[in-house]
This record gives structure tokens, C-alpha cells and sequence, in this order.
């Protein structure tokens, strides 16, 4: 049963929004409950403790902007999957690691890898001339075996030729290009937007076609500031979060 045998302390100074707020996160943190499970409606939640309808709410309304629950109306209010936290605007780092870093498995599926010529997007973003050749790789990723994003990455094949030895199911692409000292990705510009989910999008990550997706381009490049990847990242909105630190120049 749902928070059985929790208790709210009316003696302390806490309100009790707040506690019943903290006892249901708990009970969410702890694994119990499946992801869309259905939580007890105010009412029964009211009566449970013996608290007022409007106490119950604006605990579930916080959880619900908080991202911990979600409501369908006439349904019922239901545990929402926890997005997963991710510091990739500020970090040059593997998708294992980030993954690694927050206690998350993380897994690869290649699903094309191969040379091609050039479009004019990539030959732009790489620098190189239109019809070049590029390796082209494009994956999944996967987080406790959920897809979490699909990366298609451009290489110009003259300067990383050599990856195309590499089996990027078990290995990173940064690792694997700095195999090399002048291939190895020294910074990134990346840009993000909101779109909808494509068709290719639902196909992939297990989304419908119009969720939301968060969409990344990214440009690295070495220590002399020469392009060597073209990337093109699509995020489930309902699986990631990102943060960005900012900081205000001293004297300011």
C-alpha cells in the first residue's frame, strides 16, 4: 500500500504539505513503485492522515511541478519516470561517463557506420570542401537500458581514417580519437533548441511523434581549433534534464 504505515508529526514546527511532499519522494526514490503507478487521490490521501484536501494538494501540485509525479485528468495523478540529470553543456566528457558519473548503466547500439561525401551542413561545420569524404556513425545510447538519445556524428575522413578500426558499440568516440594527438577533441561548441519528436525520433527512442526532444549540434575540435566532429544530438525530453552553472564576473 502506498506510504503505508507513515506517519505525519503535527508537534513540530514542519508543515505538513512539506512532510507528506517529503514522505511520498521517498517512497518514489525507493524503487517500490513502477513508473505510471497510481497514487491514492486526495481524498484517501486526506483521510490517511487526517489532513485537509487542500494540504494533499499543494504537496502533489509541488511533486508535479517538480517533474516526480504527473496528472491525467479524470484519471488520476501517476509516478513519472525521473529524468536523468545531466551536466553535458558543461562538461567535455563520454556519454559512459556522464552516465558512470550519476549511477546509471549505459549502453551503445550502432546503427549505421560508414564513409560518405559531404553535404554542405557538414562540410561547413567541418570546414572542409562539399563532396569530401566523412565518416559517418550514427548510434543509440541507452541509459538501464532505456534509449535516451540518438547521435549521428561527421568525422572528415583525411584527418580520422583510423576510426574506422574502432568498435564504437564498446568504445567512445573521444577516446578512440585521441588515440592521436592531433585528433583529439580539445573543446566544443554546442547549440541547443526544443523540437518536436519525427517519425525517426518515435522509431528510436521509444517516443511519440511531437514529444518533446532536445536537440544539440555539436562541433569539436582539436587543440589547434581545427573541426574534427560534426554531431547531431536528439534527447527524449522525458528522460533528460541539463544544467548550466552561471557566474557573475567579480566586481560585477
Amino acid at each position: 500500500m502506498f506510504l503505508e504505515k507513515k506517519t505525519l508529526d503535527k508537534r513540530v514546527p514542519i508543515p505538513l504539505y512539506f512532510q507528506l511532499k517529503e514522505l511520498i519522494m521517498e517512497e518514489i526514490k525507493s524503487g517500490k513503485y513502477a513508473v505510471d503507478s497510481l497514487i491514492p487521490t486526495e481524498k484517501e490521501l486526506s483521510e490517511q492522515f487526517d489532513i485537509s484536501r487542500t494540504t494533499v494538494r499543494q504537496a502533489i501540485t509541488e511533486l508535479v511541478q517538480e517533474g516526480w509525479l504527473y496528472r491525467v485528468k479524470s484519471k488520476g495523478t501517476f509516478i513519472a519516470r525521473q529524468k536523468i540529470k545531466q551536466d553535458f553543456l558543461q562538461r567535455l566528457e563520454t556519454f559512459s561517463e556522464q552516465m558512470n558519473r550519476i549511477g546509471v548503466v549505459p549502453s551503445t547500439e550502432v546503427l549505421e557506420f560508414k564513409v560518405m561525401n559531404a553535404a554542405r551542413e557538414v562540410s561547413e561545420n567541418l570546414q572542409i570542401n562539399e563532396g569530401d569524404k566523412v565518416i559517418y556513425l550514427f548510434r543509440r545510447r541507452f541509459g538501464d537500458d532505456e534509449p535516451v538519445v540518438t547521435v549521428e556524428t561527421y568525422l572528415p575522413y583525411e584527418r580520422c581514417s583510423f576510426v574506422m578500426d574502432c568498435d564504437f558499440v564498446k568504445n567512445s568516440l573521444y577516446d578512440s580519437l585521441a588515440a592521436q594527438k592531433d585528433t583529439r577533441i580539445y573543446c566544443a561548441r554546442r547549440f541547443v533548441e526544443a523540437v518536436e519528436a519525427t517519425a525517426s525520433d518515435a522509431q528510436y527512442l521509444n517516443i511519440k511523434k511531437g514529444a518533446p526532444v532536445q536537440l544539440f549540434h555539436t562541433v569539436g575540435s582539436n587543440k589547434e581549433g581545427i573541426p574534427l566532429e560534426y554531431s547531431i544530438a536528439r534527447y527524449r525530453g522525458d528522460m533528460s534534464s541539463f544544467q548550466l552553472n552561471v557566474y557573475v564576473e567579480a566586481g560585477e
